[in-house]
């Protein structure tokens, strides 16, 4: 395995910036995901470091080796596609093993690396069955294993579970990670999904406009997004942003009703400046007496584990989710509170965190 060096990485399709200026590492068996909007650069910057595309400006190191300028069949790196592109013809068996038949690896080396990845899959059944008698997962398994019969220096994944149910992209994205916990691969994946990239990443890069927003654990970026954007793209449901003027002789940021929430300790803000107080669903206070800014009930979304409410708040919607049974229906008045250390601040202008 090796690490991954990003060193000013640009790419221009003509006149259209794919990429802009992106410097990160990646270490030695790290799980790293890459995460954004489509079109933000996620797919094209993976298949920069496959070698599947030239990069225009910057360098790529693999394992400290520079790699943007070899051929990708030299970088010795494994792709794994959303479509899993296996040969229909040839036997679970015969397409695991035909990276290795083509390097010239001998047919018992061969074998003995399939059974191998086939068991830690759980393919051995399936090894003389064709594709077509395969489910989707079990195809994407053999997919998975065509990569890992190479034991190559890293692994590349770009949205490999888009074609799955969401039952089956559930235990698909636990089984990968599992796999990368037993094999300690250095591996980057690509998702358009949050939840995935919160749940398997060891870190996740956030791109927007083919720059990188913000860097970080899954954790650090659900508690404290950089700016706006990140903010309402990691966390599901996403963050509730409401626009407010900061009044900092009561310590509030303060809504068009006149209402109010309290500032983060250390907040960095001018007295009337416009600002964002974000706030995630879960963490609304349903208060109880005259506590708390009032809130009109819209919706209510009962899901089991927790009821989801939609609410008018001074003139702008948000949403709460509360675990508790609370007895509410649409057109009740409810008054809602914050936790300062719950909450988020961001220059409006900027869109940048001005919260600790």
């Amino acid at each position: 395995m090796a690490t991954i060096e990003l060193d000013k990485v640009d790419k221009h399709y003509g006149a259209y910036h794919a990429l802009r200026d992106i410097s990160f590492d990646i270490a030695d068996g790290e799980f790293v995901v890459l995460v954004g909007p489509s079109g933000c650069g996620k797919s094209t910057l993976l298949r920069t470091l496959a070698g599947l595309e030239e990069i225009t400006g910057g360098t790529i190191r693999l394992g400290g080796q520079r790699v943007d300028n070899i051929a990708a069949k030299d970088r010795d790196v494994a792709m794994v596609f959303q479509n899993y592109a296996l040969y229909p013809h040839m036997t679970v068996r015969e397409n695991m093993a035909f990276a290795l038949k083509l390097r010239g690896d001998t047919l018992p080396d061969r074998n003995a690396k399939v059974d191998k990845a086939a068991e830690m899959l759980r393919l051995t059944p399936y090894l003389d069955r064709y594709p077509k008698a395969l489910s989707g997962g079990q195809r994407q398994r053999v997919a998975m294993g065509r990569a890992m019969v190479r034991s190559p220096k890293a692994f590349f994944f770009d949205e490999p579970l888009s074609n799955l149910d969401a039952a089956l992209r559930v235990d698909m994205r636990s089984e990968i990670k599992a796999l990368h916990q037993r094999l300690g691969a250095t591996s980057v994946y690509v998702t358009h999904d949050q939840i995935e990239a919160m749940t398997m990443a060891d870190r996740i890069v956030v791109l927007r406009d083919g720059k990188v927003e913000q860097i970080g654990a899954p954790l650090e970026l659900y508690d404290r997004p950089a700016n706006i954007f990140v903010a309402g793209f990691i966390g599901s449901p996403a963050m509730n942003k409401l626009s407010v003027k900061i009044d900092l002789k009561s310590n509030a940021a303060r809504l068009a009703d006149g209402s109010s929430f309290p500032l983060p300790p250390g907040t960095r803000a001018r007295d009337g400046q416009d600002a964002i107080y974000g706030i995630r669903p879960d963490h609304w206070i349903l208060s109880r007496g005259d506590q708390g800014a009032p809130a009109t009930v819209e919706l209510i979304e009962p899901t089991g584990a927790e009821i989801l409410v939609a609410a008018q708040l001074a003139g702008q919607r948000v949403l709460c989710a509360f675990r508790e049974r609370h007895a509410l229906k649409a057109g009740d008045t409810i008054a809602l509170a914050v936790d300062p250390a719950t909450a988020h601040v961001f220059d409006k202008q900027t869109e940048q965190r001005i919260s600790p």
